[in-house]
Formats: C-alpha cells, structure tokens, sequence
C-alpha cells in the first residue's frame, strides 16, 4: 500500500498531464491516459454534450475537438483531489482560453474564455493513474447588469 501523499502527487501529475496533452493537441498522450477497455468502460460528458462511453466514443471525441480547436489553454483553479484506495477523484475549475481556425489569413481565430467545472476520476493501473471518467459542466456566471435592475427598484 502507497502512501496517501505519494498518491495524490501522482493523481495531480496525472491530471496536470491530461490537460497539458490537450492543450498540445497530442492525441497519442490523450489516449495513453485513459484506461484501456481492459479496466472497464470509461466515459465523458464535454459541456452541452451528451455522455460518452467506452474508449472508442471518448477518443473521437478528443480527435474532433483537437481537430477543430487551433489553440486551447487550461488555467485550473480550485484543485482538489481525495483518493480511496485504487480510485481518485477530482475536482477543479477549467478557466479555458480557445481559439478556432483563422478566418481572412489571420494567425488565429477569435479567443474565447470559458469557465467550466470538471470531476476527474482515475483508477491505479500497473501502468499509473489512468482517467476512468471525465465530466465538464459549464459555469453560468450572472450578469452585473441583473443585480443592478434588482437594486434599482
């Protein structure tokens, strides 16, 4: 049995790890680091996606979003991990910055910020830490302009 500080290092690693990967577009990294169909079903639910599940309906997934996404960089925030055994979760905030293909002969299309809310949950493999589940809800931050009709009256 590992110790619990070893273990949340390498869960952190692990899910640093993943969203470095996307943000190089590297497929291949993307794939090793989701459990392969011998630990069982793995799925993902992207924001205003329906779920994802198993290994080949996941993947596309990431194939069709690096696909179509010239630059995309995670800043995670509120990080946390809790791990049980051979499982762990966590939990963090996506502040994504993304960008689509350039438009007119620009160098990159518009950015776009997002916020988003993920849940993370890896299972120890012989190989490492492997991502079981990935889930994004997006955040929908209020408007001030709300706020200030409620105190205007």
């Amino acid at each position: 049995m590992s110790d619990a500080r070893t273990d949340t290092e390498a869960v952190e690693r692990a899910n640093t790890a993943f969203y470095e990967a996307m943000e190089r577009g590297d497929f291949e990294e993307i794939s090793e680091l989701w459990l392969d169909d011998a630990h069982g079903a793995i799925s993902c639910v992207h924001p205003g996606w329906p779920v994802l599940s198993g290994r080949g309906e996941v993947l596309r997934s990431y194939a069709l979003i690096m696909a179509n996404t010239e630059y995309i960089q995670f800043f995670l925030t509120d990080v946390r991990v809790s791990v049980s055994g051979d499982t762990a979760l966590v939990t963090c905030t996506e502040n994504i910055l993304s960008g689509g293909p350039a438009e007119d002969g620009a160098e990159l299309g518009p950015l776009v910020g997002q916020l988003v809310v993920a849940t993370n949950v890896f299972r120890r493999t012989a190989e490492g830490w492997r991502i079981w589940s990935h889930h994004g809800s997006p955040v929908l931050a209020e408007s001030g302009e709300e706020e200030d009709d409620e105190n205007a009256s």
